[in-house]
């Protein structure tokens, strides 16, 4: 890839710099885990929508403006760089959309994609139930055929965004005989379908950024489905891919996050420990690795190759990278750190990092099997 950007690409960057300097809210949002954040939240992506920023890279029918994946890659860079508000829509635009890009009908790309632009519509993830967490495979919640469509019976649990979420996707057994990876469907339904109720789920700060879902007989029309009936787990595969690989976690993140460490270091820092100064270092050394593996990335992507086990590579990157990084930071700050919020807050949220997504072991297993050749069970 050339790295040095042509005259367009340049003036997108700073289009996009620009508008966020201008636009980003002069006081950070309430949490998008309550209420009042959440619609907060929810204004600021039809800000960004109405300025054609809030899906670049989607066509321009469905609200986006055609930009290429490295215009995306450079958006999420200068987003994250002006510290601009978390995209409560993530699970929609980051996941779902490229499974319906990839999977979906004519139809629901008109009728889903330009409503999930506008921030109308924010999507819930409900993949995991009690017995089935990174063991996607295990779900036990079902999709029974009925005239017309389907009727979803069972529960998801550490459902992100559920609690105040219009839709919600994820996958149910449609059928009981089939082999665990067999007789799957991918389905959209409404959160509020009659038959389904929301359980907000506390987190330890007492706001509800998961929820349970509890689904009895809710009916869904074929129209809703995503892919084949029976094929939802090859659907599936393609959401965890973005998940893993590309899209909710991009580079910009951790650029950002390293940046603001190198900032912290300079301020507070201890000159004469030098392994504080190494960790610092090697912050921005795998920010900076992670930023051009995903230049790589799109690359093969703009080459017709996709994202595939590969992914599970990235996600153990990312999200060791990202415990680290406020890791050092916590030392830097040492007794000042129980007054710093953001990288308090920060650093508890990174410990989540190896375990969504699907947790790290299960990556791990993935690389050993699926890219090193290993026997099952090998990298345990």
């Amino acid at each position: 890839m050339d790295l040095d950007l042509d005259q367009a690409t340049q003036e997108f960057q700073r289009e996009v710099r620009e508008f966020l300097a201008a636009n980003k809210p002069a006081k950070p949002l309430p949490s998008m885990d309550t209420k009042v954040g959440f619609e907060a939240h929810r204004e600021w992506e039809r800000t960004l929508a109405e300025a054609g920023l809030s899906v670049v890279a989607w066509p321009q029918e469905y609200g986006g403006r055609d930009a290429s994946l490295l215009e995306w890659v450079l958006f999420e860079q200068e987003y994250y760089a002006a510290a601009a508000p978390g995209r409560v829509s993530q699970n929609g635009i980051f996941l779902l959309a490229p499974t319906l890009f990839e999977h979906g009908t004519a139809e629901q790309l008109e009728r889903i994609m330009p409503r999930m632009a506008r921030g109308d519509d924010i999507w819930a993830q409900a993949w995991s139930e009690p017995e089935a967490g990174s063991d996607l495979a295990g779900i036990r919640s079902t999709a029974r055929r009925t005239t017309g469509g389907w009727l979803l019976s069972g529960q998801k649990t550490w459902s992100s965004r559920a609690s105040f979420a219009d839709w919600a996707f994820g996958l149910f057994r449609s059928d009981p005989e089939g082999e665990r990876h067999r007789g799957l469907t991918y389905v959209m339904f409404p959160l509020s379908a009659e038959g389904v109720s929301v359980r907000p789920i506390p987190q330890l700060d007492g706001e509800p950024g998961f929820a349970e879902i509890f689904l009895d007989d809710v009916f869904v029309p074929d129209q809703d489905v995503i892919g084949a009936p029976g094929e939802g787990w090859k659907v599936a595969m393609s959401t965890s891919s973005n998940e893993r690989g590309l899209s909710l976690r991009s580079p910009g993140r951790f650029s950002a996050t390293a940046q603001r460490l190198i900032d912290l270091w300079l301020d507070a820092g201890d000159r004469t420990n030098t392994a504080q100064r190494d960790a610092v270092v090697d912050a921005w050394i795998g920010s900076e690795a992670y930023r051009l593996h995903t230049f790589g990335t799109v690359t093969r992507l703009n080459e017709g190759g996709k994202l595939g086990a590969e992914s599970s590579i990235t996600k153990v990157f990312w999200s060791e990278l990202d415990i680290a990084m406020h890791e050092t930071a916590l030392e830097v700050l040492g007794g000042a750190a129980e007054r710093s919020g953001p990288w308090t807050d920060g650093y508890l949220f990174s410990l989540s990092g190896p375990i969504y997504a699907g947790t790290n072991e299960i990556q791990r297993n993935i690389i050993a099997e699926r890219l090193l050749g290993l026997p099952r069970g090998s990298s345990r």
